[in-house]
């Protein structure tokens, strides 16, 4: 059997690509999935990793990315549901939330996730012991956000936050459809780092978020499952 197999969504730029280059690190073969083709072809080349253009809302790339995954490599051990959207502050208030913004974030963060999982799930049944991760944000923890003297509190993005609570909950569904099987899955929160989503104002690296993401993708039979965590320790839901 070859090194381990993952596919990391979202992965040209950001966490996903450091999350890509630490795989890379410990000898897995990361792919990239971009987008944008080109974009993709290019971190690929950057991180000498393969790469496969795959749009998380659009079933029908997420499909012809499973094919190509199978014909290369007959399965899958690691997912990364790594792509997310936000918008920004003032059209994520809640009173100035429509439902087509509500839709657009969601398409990526929610529909996207379920998409790229259940074309995927054949391929991760095959490895020995597949790990999913879905990358979350602390601000879908109810119990965090509602901590009046925590940072959290004025961050109140309705379309974002909820995406990401209703990650969450994919998350357990899915660990429980799961249970009793080598897989786990686990949410986690990388951090307020600097990436182009919140246009560089983060506290730190993407290097430094990526890290709790690859800490799950490469759990052993011990591990935890069905659980939320940042890099300092488990997140309350």
């Amino acid at each position: 059997m070859t090194d381990k197999i993952a596919l990391v969504t979202g992965a040209n730029k950001g966490i996903g690509f450091e999350v890509a280059r630490q795989l890379g690190e410990l000898g897995i073969t990361a792919v990239i999935g971009a987008r944008d083709g080109q974009r993709g072809k290019e971190a690929g080349e950057q991180l000498g990793q393969p790469h496969v253009q795959l749009d998380v809302t659009d079933p029908d790339s997420v499909e012809a990315a499973a094919r190509w995954i199978e014909a290369e490599y007959g399965r899958l051990d690691i997912l990364v549901n790594n792509a997310g959207v936000t918008v920004p502050p003032p059209l994520g208030l809640p009173s100035a939330t429509t439902t087509e913004t509500l839709r657009r974030v969601y398409e990526t963060n929610v529909y996207g996730v379920v998409t790229v999982t259940n074309a995927m799930l054949p391929l991760l049944r095959r490895a020995p012991a597949a790990r999913i991760v879905n990358q979350s944000s602390e601000l879908a923890s109810m119990t965090q956000v509602m901590v009046q003297d925590s940072p959290l509190w004025p961050l109140n993005n309705m379309p974002y936050n909820s995406s990401k609570a209703a990650l969450n909950m994919i998350t357990v569904t899915y660990a429980k459809e799961l249970w009793g099987t080598p897989i786990k899955v686990n949410a986690c929160d990388p951090g307020y780092c600097i990436t182009d989503i919140n246009n560089g104002m983060g506290f730190i690296t993407a290097a430094e978020g990526a890290r709790i993401a690859v800490r799950l993708a490469t759990l052993d039979a011990d591990g935890p499952n069905a659980q939320f965590f940042k890099n300092e320790g488990p997140l309350p839901w």
